[in-house]
């Protein structure tokens, strides 16, 4: 049986690693991964080059339904399935992009071209095609973005339609894949025999010093010509004991090569902002590189490259000379660590460039970083101390001497401020400041100024009115921004959730079915739908749905709860259960599922592996309602009334006056023999909206008997 496999090689020939892992047949496609070719998602394109016309010529329908993950970390795939789709992010100009993605956005890309690629293998399969074998190398020298990549393919590809071949050598590599690697490949150890290079190589491949002046030139060469990846140790060697300036020299030619080519964005994030960062002029044309570099990562969301060309472009940077270069590689670094949950080395560059300049607009964009990151990202937040950060941005940005910066900066900083308000429950100021910014542009610009800012404020004032209950205005600016940029779906979905408060099912799914078709495969959104099918009554639809999820991300919790609640109200108990075992292999001690293994144990009848479970959950989270209420009930069944009542109680004291609790409370107390304590539950109850009332009522008359 194919199985997907992991090549551990040491090597420095990649002809000698590549002939191992193909097997000694021709793999369909083999693709370099060092970072320092392409940047992000170096080999991604190599692979999808190879594919695409086939998939192009044979199912259009295919390409166009991925066409957005398809085109946007690789743009220049657009010579070979055509333009990606407008929208005002990508039509904005850099100065005036304020909506910007990262690392989390990058992996649903990646979703994305995992599920283009199992699609055409599967294609290939049914139409009688060979299965696709798809072999990696450099793994270990991969960027960030295709390693993650990897191990999403590696997790989700049938190795029967799709066969990976990862190739490394012997190195630490990121958690999730060697998660991967571990559970789905199979694992191939070359010992030295295997890894000797090749005859035809063997005397230029020595471990020794080169012999001569020219043959130490000869290695040199060859080893910037390859973008400085190669790995024999010869080559290596002679770049190490040649002269600076020599080696400068050569990454000016090898730049100067790659410029004159016109290279696409992979190779000037990749090989070309290295030469000119180790050229002769680092702290010019290498800072410039770096810049152009990092900016485009920013635009895209490659968070991990952006942090990577950040520190660089730092290294090389005169903070006195260069002062707003600095300043920038520096903010966009601390930025891209969040997403990556790095929020502690965030904060520590926000600080460092606070404590290096005094240039207002400097501490201005500092202080509203510092602000979003208390009130939205570090634990516990700190909207107050949000405040005192966010009020300094505005103050700044209300004396700066040009107008029309002023004006611009001052509406940022508002709808900052907005945020912070909003956190701290302040919605009506919150819509205030939110109405203030919108009214000011409106007054002040032409309509084609700084149109994706503008959009941002209406999707928070849509926000903020459907949070103050103001469903029809909020629905409103919805459609307007849904017309606006059509491509950016969180519109639809905001729509979607105003049609499912109204109990328009149909017209959610559509808004639903819309998103789905033009947005890469959020896991959000396919739950959201699923959700919303359940409530339409579409079963078959939901459990499809949350399956993808699932596939995607085994780890999502909400889905995975979705989908076994979903099984249990089928009655499907042990498809319910298997569900929740697979999540909880996952995440042992997730009280959420724990509770959910107890409660499909309490409707098979199984009281104590039930309690067991419930248990468990309470341990790990005591006040957990769901919990609560299912071990109370356990507890009754099982004859332990005085302990249901103390779980009742323990409910009662989270959610407050609930009719249904005080209801199971009273019965409790009855089967304890405390009628007075019962029928004051009764009586309480009886006076809350949403009460039983036959039943309470049945119930007092028992106790009065």
């Amino acid at each position: 049986m194919a199985s997907h496999r992991r090549i551990v090689s040491e090597s420095p020939a990649p002809a000698t690693r590549l002939r191992l892992a193909s097997g000694n047949r021709n793999a369909d496609v083999i693709a370099r991964c060092h970072q320092r070719l392409r940047g992000p998602y170096t080999g991604v394109d190599t692979v999808l080059r190879a594919v695409l016309p086939e998939a192009v010529r044979r199912w259009p329908d295919l390409v166009e339904f991925h066409r957005v993950e398809l085109l946007y970390g690789m743009p220049e795939l657009a010579d070979l399935v055509g333009p990606a789709p407008r929208t005002l992010a990508n039509d904005s100009s850099f100065t005036e992009r304020t909506r910007f993605f990262g690392s989390g956005m990058i992996r649903c890309m990646s979703q994305g071209i995992v599920s283009f690629l199992l699609g055409h293998a599967e294609r290939l399969a049914s139409s009688g095609g060979l299965p696709l074998h798809l072999v990696f190398d450099e793994v270990d020298q991969a960027e960030p973005t295709t390693q993650e990549f990897l191990a999403l393919l590696l997790r989700r590809a049938d190795p029967a339609q799709l066969q990976v071949t990862v190739c490394v050598r012997p190195s630490e590599l990121p958690d999730e894949l060697e998660r991967a690697l571990t559970r789905h490949a199979e694992r191939v150890d070359c010992g030295p025999e295997h890894g000797r290079p090749d005859a035809d190589t063997a005397d230029r491949r020595g471990t020794t010093a080169p012999a001569d002046t020219a043959h130490l030139a000869e290695l040199v060469e060859a080893y910037v010509a390859g973008d400085c990846t190669s790995s024999d140790p010869a080559e290596q060697l002679a770049y190490q004991q040649t002269p600076s300036e020599q080696r400068a020299r050569l990454h000016d030619l090898r730049a100067d090569e790659l410029e004159q080519a016109n290279p696409e964005w992979g190779p000037r994030m990749g090989a070309l902002a290295y030469h000119r960062e180790h050229g002769s002029d680092p702290a010019g044309a290498g800072r410039e590189a770096l810049m152009a570099a990092q900016r485009h990562c920013v635009e895209v969301g490659f968070s991990a490259a952006v942090i990577d060309l950040g520190l660089r472009g730092r290294a090389v940077t005169d903070p006195t000379d260069h002062q707003h270069d600095f300043w920038e590689f520096t903010h966009q670094a601390a930025a891209a660590c969040i997403p990556l949950g790095r929020t502690a080395q965030s904060m520590e560059l926000y600080l460092d460039v606070i404590q290096r300049f005094a240039d207002p607009k400097v501490h201005m964009m500092t202080s509203y970083s510092i602000a979003m990151l208390h009130t939205r990202f570090l634990q516990p937040r700190d909207h107050d101390l949000a405040l005192r950060w966010q009020n300094n941005a505005v103050a700044i940005a209300g004396i700066l001497p040009d107008p029309a910066e002023r004006l611009t900066f001052s509406v940022f900083h508002d709808n900052g401020l907005a945020l912070v308000e909003m956190h701290r429950g302040n919605l009506g100021r919150s819509l205030q400041l939110v109405q203030s910014c919108i009214a000011r542009l409106d007054a002040s610009l032409t309509d084609n100024q700084w149109q994706l800012h503008r959009s941002q404020l209406l999707y928070n004032r849509a926000r903020l009115l459907t949070a103050t209950g103001r469903l029809d205005e909020a629905f409103t600016d919805y459609s307007t921004l849904v017309d606006l940029d059509p491509y950016y779906t969180d519109y639809l979905c905001e729509r979607a959730r105003i049609h499912r408060t109204r109990g328009d099912f149909t017209a959610a799914l559509a808004d639903y079915d819309r998103a789905v078709e033009l947005a890469p495969p959020f896991p959000e959104l396919y739950y959201n739908r699923g959700t919303a099918r359940v409530e339409a009554g579409d079963t078959k639809g939901a459990l499809a749905d949350f399956a993808y999820v699932l596939a995607m991300e085994p780890a999502d919790t909400d889905t995975r709860l979705a989908r076994s609640e979903l099984l249990l109200q089928l009655e499907e108990f042990e498809a319910a259960e298997t569900d929740v075992t697979a999540g909880l292999e996952l995440q042992p001690n997730e009280p959420r599922l724990l509770c959910m293994r107890g409660t499909i144990a309490l409707q098979r009848g199984a009281l104590t592996e039930a309690f067991a479970a419930l248990d468990a959950a309470l341990a790990a989270d005591p006040d957990y309602p769901a919990a609560l209420l299912n071990r109370a009930v356990v507890q009754y069944e099982q004859g332990r009334h005085q302990a249901a009542v103390r779980d009742l109680s323990a409910l009662l004291d989270l959610v407050g006056d609930e009719p249904d609790v005080l209801l199971n409370r009273g019965i409790a107390y009855q089967a304890d023999g405390r009628p007075d304590l019962a029928l004051a539950d009764y009586d309480r109850a009886l006076t809350l909206p949403g009460a039983d009332l036959p039943e309470l009522e049945a119930r007092r008359a028992q106790c009065r008997a």
